[in-house]
């Protein structure tokens, strides 16, 4: 009986020794982010798959915008990883650091932000320009300078590379090209407009895999603008406490990514149209990584995360925009300022107003919902404003002689009558809402804009679909449910009549 109990005692230790590592290991999920292109995401995916084969739960949060984003998110403590580059810190991120600055003096630097750096993974992606190899042996190109001979070459350059510190408005300075012909526009379709000789001229990522397969050459730097643009893994400081386990997986890839095996794994993706997953798995040796998720789950998945975003903002805009709709037509002075004042809110592009908020939402839904919070109130407050103004006077009398009081006037008699204008506007926003959520998955809310984007940068038209065509009947649903409603809230009398008479 005692040796029983002994070696179940032996057993609960041996299971309790077994079992703290593990917990050690990883307090709660690890949170990668990724920039939107593909490189990043692999690397993304590849820190995933270390997480998860030393025994840390780890969520991969894809493609959530550009450099600023994704280093905001990680000091706010919103991501705890994500996949930099050297260069891409002493110039864009740290202002006050040499531009020659290696991983150490970047390490000493970070460390009063709360944040680490891991060592270099063993490939530089440094930015370069390029042109198709035919146009620039035709016109005799090879390196940067040789482009001011030819100002009528157009350039497509990526909407970032355009206002970093160190892309275009640095480069054309030091190359005195700031007479050229330039539009921006998304990375991966610059690569296509090359191909289709709607652009000349182009900046690219020297691991990119398009470089062969457009046959492009990438023009000497022979003013040494570039720096190098090591590849690392930035993380917050505080995992070393709750996942070491996670710093020793960063820690172990230093190296072990040439420049050759990242051009092999962005071909992959790009060029064969595989899943990043699994790319990344194959490299890694590991089997098994992918999601199992089906289009069915997919669609299933994003259908609730966009509705979500679509619903919650839609309801607190109704909430808000109706008192004021009827503020508005009560004192008709204030109700200049609150429409011109909604109106002002609609003329701000969308893109930006989901940037905006950022700052004081972080990323994910919250901003996405705030965005379109407030891109929902015009079209409600005017048609609230439009439909109680809209009552004939001689109602509005009657009521009064009646002896109604006048909140009593307000809820059976006006807002019956402005029900269809109301709804009207209700419904506008709502179709609105539902397209323009689709930008949501920028800043990492989801929904139908996830594949979208993701078709966009693999040049995918059936990922393109697989959002924009769901997001499109998701907007004739609502409008057909809005114009059933609008017909059932409607007072009978009110009613257009269904047939001529």
């Amino acid at each position: 009986m005692i040796r029983q109990r002994l070696a179940a005692m032996v057993l609960v230790l041996a299971a309790v020794a077994v079992g703290e590592p593990a917990a050690a290991a990883c307090e709660g999920p690890v949170r990668i982010g990724s920039k939107a292109f593909t490189e990043s995401v692999l690397l993304g995916e590849v820190a995933r798959l270390r997480a998860r084969a030393v025994g840390c739960e780890a969520r991969h949060r894809r493609e959530l915008g550009g450099t600023r984003i994704l280093w905001e998110a990680l000091r706010r403590g919103e991501i705890d990883a994500y996949p930099e580059y050297t260069g891409t810190l002493t110039h864009e991120l740290l202002d006050d650091i040499m531009p020659d600055a290696g991983v150490a003096d970047l390490r000493a630097r970070l460390a009063p932000l709360g944040l680490g750096i891991s060592d270099a993974l063993g490939f530089d992606n440094t930015y370069a320009i390029g042109m198709r190899a035919d146009t620039a042996a035709r016109l005799g190109i090879r390196r940067i300078s040789d482009l001011l001979a030819h100002p009528q070459l157009r350039y497509g350059l990526s909407s970032e590379f355009l206002n970093r510190a160190d892309g275009w408005p640095g480069l054309s300075a030091r190359y005195g090209l700031a007479d050229a012909v330039v539009r921006g526009m998304n990375h991966a379709l610059a690569y296509r407009a090359l191909a289709s000789d709607a652009i000349d001229v182009l900046d690219l990522y020297s691991t990119d895999a398009e470089i062969a397969y457009y046959g492009l050459v990438t023009l000497e730097d022979d003013r040494g603008y570039f720096p190098a643009y090591q590849a690392v893994f930035l993380y917050r400081l505080g995992l070393h406490e709750t996942a070491p386990a996670f710093i020793d997986a960063l820690d172990a890839l230093a190296g072990r990514i040439d420049a050759t095996a990242m051009r092999r794994m962005n071909a992959a993706v790009k060029l064969d149209g595989r899943e990043e997953a699994d790319v990344a798995a194959e490299f890694l040796g590991i089997s098994g990584a992918a999601d199992a998720d089906g289009f069915r789950s997919r669609l299933i998945a994003r259908s609730i995360e966009h509705l979500r975003l679509v619903a919650i903002s839609l309801g607190l805009a109704v909430l808000i925009a109706i008192p004021l709709g009827v503020l508005a037509a009560r004192l008709r002075r204030l109700g200049h300022v609150v429409i011109a004042a909604t109106g002002i809110l609609q003329t701000v592009p969308s893109l930006a107003m989901f940037v905006f908020m950022i700052p004081l939402f972080g990323i994910g839904a919250a901003p996405a919902i705030a965005a379109l919070f407030l891109y929902s109130l015009l079209p409600i407050v005017r048609n609230t404003h439009a439909g109680l103004v809209g009552i004939a006077p001689e109602l509005r009398e009657s009521a009064a002689a009646l002896g109604l009081p006048p909140m009593v006037r307000l809820l059976r008699i006006e807002l019956p009558l402005a029900t269809r204008s109301m709804l009207a506007g209700i419904k506008i926003s709502a179709v609105i809402n539902v397209g323009t959520a689709t930008l949501g998955a920028l800043i990492g809310a989801g929904g139908y804009g996830q594949p979208i984007l993701a078709g966009i940068r693999l040049d995918d038209i059936g990922l393109i679909l697989e959002g924009a065509v769901p997001a499109a009947i998701l907007a004739l649903l609502v409008q057909g449910w809005f114009e059933w409603v609008e017909r059932a809230l409607t007072p009978r009398g009110l009613r257009m009549p269904s047939r001529a008479r």
